[in-house]
């Protein structure tokens, strides 16, 4: 059972989190002000003077007042009409990490919720009553509006979730882990619905997924490197500092690390007639350490998100309810961008350095795509196609989504962060990449072997063995989609990185 404390949760305990799918709560220190939240929203509903979302109407219907008696089904109503979203569910982990996410906005206090509210969720967590929230339907401004009220409606005992592999009625579901739905009471369903959780987790997803593909980047990067017997003095520490950007002095440092005591690297370190490698070798610090740069500058985006509170209107503490728009999801579609960004490049460049092994003209002497028997054989040909394929389309999602406006909900909100799917992509893309660098793995993998007896470093040589568990040496033609999935899952997995024993601080 992880505890969350709002304003202090990490990126680690939430990656825990989401990759273990572990039961979550609130720290016990966050009842008094969830309670005294609560309390003031409940006074504001009895009261005479309008309050947004409380005794109001929502969006462009807030002058419309609604009366003490009625607020339970206007908080019903409010789940229940905004349940549009349409397209797959999003898959239990992530989900789960929505939930977490919305604990951690609902328990900074300024939520006006009570602690049932709270405690539902976390039994949720803890019972694997997962509700089944589609994935598209969010514009990220409002907050992600459609996606958090298919949660909330199984909360309530409508909707769907999946419980022990099947999909149910919101009010089955609940049946069976032995829980009961709640009544909203005034505020509760917009505080649920208001909020950048599903965008913030499909990011947070996206972020996890990007920095275990750049830390395999590294490892393949520099295995491609002693297989085209590359020079490692483009890596020498003084030519980064010069510089100075520390992802690309952190990148360097570890390729100096994983290519130390390579007996190919020293066997052309003296009369090697080639002056400098191709940049996908030469600028691999440059590259891959300027992605580092923007993945952690994204992760602190991430991070912040997180611990957020990002529904309205907020309980402030003078006791003051008021409205803002912390909804608004321009910080994590910023970050999804700059995800997605780094993630086109690391696969452009590692797509490079496939290309350059394959290619008898440049690879310095390995045979064509990397068969012994070119011809009769055709080896990594079609792999490495592949990997072309991958990069191109993730150049295309690399596109901006942040930029891409439009108004809704009758010009109420005439201006959107497009966070949801900015995030959502990043899903594809990074399974992308992990192709084309389980493709590099392979390539540079035989091209080391074709290096033999000279060996490679021990880090290298571990990472090999890792490989070699999972897919055999290339010889004759075989089917190879499963050997490209198997490659792709040492990445995922980071069974890759940790058999090199490569860390890599975030």
């Amino acid at each position: 059972m992880l505890t969350l404390t709002p304003g202090e949760t990490t990126l680690a305990q939430l990656e825990t989190l989401w990759r273990e799918e572990a039961p979550a709560r609130l720290a016990e220190t966050t009842g008094p002000a969830i309670a005294a939240s609560a309390a003031r929203i409940a006074a504001a509903a009895q009261g005479d003077q309008a309050v947004y979302g409380v005794n109001t109407g929502f969006g462009k219907l807030a002058s419309v007042r609604i009366p003490p008696e009625d607020t339970a089904t206007l908080q019903r109503n409010l789940i229940l009409s905004h349940c549009c979203g349409v397209g797959a569910p999003l898959d239990i982990a992530t989900a789960r990490l929505v939930m977490a996410l919305k604990l951690l906005s609902l328990g900074r206090g300024a939520s006006g919720v009570r602690p049932e509210i709270v405690a539902l969720i976390e039994a949720m967590l803890e019972k694997g009553v997962t509700p089944a929230i589609p994935e598209q339907g969010s514009v990220g401004a409002s907050g992600d509006l459609a996606p958090l009220a298919h949660m909330a409606a199984v909360m309530i005992g409508a909707g769907e979730a999946i419980y022990q592999g099947e999909t149910l009625p919101g009010a089955e579901a609940l049946a069976r882990a032995g829980l009961t739905p709640v009544t909203l009471g005034a505020k509760e369903g917009l505080a649920l619905i208001n909020g950048t959780q599903v965008s913030t987790a499909l990011a947070l997803t996206g972020w996890f997924r990007a920095m275990a593909c750049l830390r395999a980047a590294i490892v393949t990067g520099a295995m491609s490197t002693d297989a085209i017997m590359g020079s490692t003095a483009p890596t020498r520490a003084e030519i980064h500092a010069l510089r100075g950007h520390r992802g690309q002095i952190d990148v360097a440092a570890a390729m100096r690390g994983l290519l130390k005591g390579s007996e190919i690297r020293e066997s052309h370190r003296e009369d090697d007639a080639r002056v400098q490698d191709p940049y996908c070798i030469r600028c691999q610090p440059q590259v891959t350490g300027a992605a580092l740069d923007l993945l952690r500058f994204a992760g602190q985006t991430l991070e912040t998100e997180a611990n957020a509170v990002t529904d309205n209107p907020l309980v402030l503490s003078d006791g003051s309810i008021v409205s803002g728009g912390n909804f608004h999801a321009e910080p994590v579609a910023f970050a999804a961008d700059q995800i997605a960004l780094a993630v086109a490049e690391i696969g452009a460049i590692a797509q490079r350095r496939v290309a350059l092994m394959v290619d008898p003209a440049l690879s310095f002497g390995l045979p064509p795509f990397l068969t012994p028997e070119p011809g009769l054989n055709s080896g990594l040909m079609i792999a490495e196609v592949t990997t072309a394929a991958l990069m191109s389309e993730n150049k295309h999602l690399a596109a901006p989504c942040s930029v891409d406006s439009t108004p809704t909900s009758a010009n109420q909100e005439d201006h959107v962060s497009m966070a949801a799917h900015a995030a959502r992509r990043l899903g594809g893309m990074t399974r992308n990449l992990a192709v084309i660098l389980g493709v590099e793995a392979l390539g540079a993998g035989q091209g080391i072997e074709f290096r033999a007896p000279l060996a490679t470093s021990e880090p290298l040589k571990r990472a090999l063995e890792a490989i070699r568990a999972e897919v055999a040496t290339m010889g004759e033609d075989r089917y190879l989609a499963p050997d490209l999935a198997r490659a792709q899952a040492l990445i995922e997995t980071g069974v890759l990185v940790a058999a090199a024993g490569l860390e890599m601080a975030e």
